[in-house]
């Protein structure tokens, strides 16, 4: 048996349909998103599931986006569409362009690496992700927002910027800003906790990358330490926007759970919708850490630690200024609609007199003098890089792409999933 195409662009045998459904549904069971790791770690903890919180919190078996629970939704674009990545892409880039020097991070995907560009002789970062990792927790999605989210970061100081991308047939390269002032994380656990002054510095710099983000409708969702970094002079730069919700209006709002457990809001634990105040609460958490040591209502137990952030009230030590305290009470207001920013958004923050010291025009245009110096030599300088990373050797891998004869059928499903990332074929001088 055999269909006409409307199109006339050949037949469509029995075999070939049956090919195409399975791939369609293949691709409506990617659209349904794993569970975050730290929920599979609390449902591996006995103790944890007792709680009831955590057990209501746990009856998500599946994070859904709003669209996902609309009972007329629109029909999903298609797996090339979702994913493509084109306007960042370089079709001329390839790994052999660079040496690869150093691994600077590390994530679920892939890793981070200090290289540089053999042509330019500049430094970036290149986070080079494995794409069979990326299809295996069906996180193509977040990648895709990733993208998104950096093309728009070029007008900001505060937020790491994207050069372009490439990729070969098993990875795709992000080619970024080099940072090596350290993770706000690094310099916290040396220091334990910092001066009222300087954690108003970088919470003025993440406020405002933050409002910028919420000026493109752009929602952050996982604001912490470790994803906030220190560039050479001492600017705070965000980085990691895997988790970045797009298109939410200034009354919109979203209704995935997902974040990092010490900085969810509550209404992300409730699982209620949730609008941009979301990253309010974690500015909140960052400055509370930056200036006692350790996030709000932390517990190692996790259950304890959501049934604190539900229910217990924020106790605030009397060893910070009472702008400071108005400001954390205001953003670690659990009811988001009395929350800080629920009105004006940025406004709110940056009118608030816990900041009335800073010049915003200056502090944007990286006028006001960093309060601390990493005191970086020169890009090699990566004192301030956790050693377990650079410590690492780099994989040979990372700049060689698989010769297309060896290509096992999983990596040529991985190199099709990916079609408009701009693929570079293997080609012998790969490194």
């Amino acid at each position: 048996m055999t269909v006409k195409t409307e199109a006339a662009r050949g037949t469509l045998t029995y075999s070939r349909m049956r090919g195409m459904v399975a791939i369609l549904i293949a691709f409506m069971k990617q659209r349904r998103m794993g569970l975050n790791d730290f929920i599979q770690k609390i449902a591996n903890n006995s103790y944890a599931c007792k709680h009831p919180e955590v057990q209501s919190i746990l009856k998500i078996s599946q994070p859904q986006e709003p669209e996902l629970m609309n009972a007329n939704p629109s029909p999903p674009p298609s797996p090339s569409q979702q994913i493509n990545l084109g306007p960042s892409s370089n079709p001329h880039a390839k790994p052999s362009d660079f040496h690869f020097l150093k691994v600077i991070g590390k994530g679920s995907f892939g890793k981070v690496l200090l290289a540089r560009h053999k042509a330019e002789e500049a430094f970036y970062a290149v986070k080079v992700l494995q794409k069979k990792a990326i299809l295996k927790k069906k996180e193509e999605k977040h990648i895709m927002s990733e993208r998104n989210v950096l093309l728009k970061n070029v007008k900001h100081p505060f937020l790491v910027g994207l050069h372009f991308s490439f990729q070969t047939a098993d990875k795709l390269y992000f080619v970024l800003d080099y940072i090596n002032g350290g993770e706000l994380f690094y310099h916290l656990q040396r220091e334990r906790c910092f001066l009222e002054p300087r954690a108003r510095f970088y919470a003025a710099e993440i406020a405002s990358a933050l409002g910028y983000l919420h000026s493109m409708n752009i929602v952050y969702r996982d604001l912490k330490p470790e994803n906030i970094l220190l560039d050479s002079q001492g600017h705070i730069v965000l980085t990691d926007f895997g988790l970045c919700k797009e298109n939410i209006e200034p009354n919109g709002t979203t209704s995935t759970f997902c974040g990092t457990p010490e900085y969810l809001a509550p209404e992300v634990l409730h699982k209620q919708p949730y609008d941009r105040t979301v990253d309010w609460w974690c500015l909140g958490a960052v400055l509370y850490e930056m200036l006692y040591g350790l996030p709000p209502f932390y517990s190692r137990n996790t259950a304890e630690m959501y049934d604190n952030i539900l229910n217990k009230p924020l106790q605030l030590k009397p060893n910070i200024t009472n702008s400071a305290r108005h400001l954390l009470e205001g953003l670690l207001q659990k009811d988001r609609t009395k929350r800080l920013g629920a009105k004006d958004d940025f406004m709110e923050i940056k009118n608030h007199v816990f900041f009335s010291v800073i010049n915003w025009d200056d502090l944007i245009n990286k006028k006001i003098t960093p309060p601390f110096n990493p005191n970086v030599s020169g890009p090699s300088d990566l004192r301030h890089f956790d050693p377990e990373f650079t410590e690492e050797p780099v994989p040979n891998s990372i700049g060689r792409s698989p010769d297309s004869i060896l290509l096992t059928a999983s990596v040529k499903e991985a190199a099709e999933a990916f079609l408009g990332f701009s693929y570079a074929p293997p080609v012998d001088s790969f490194l």
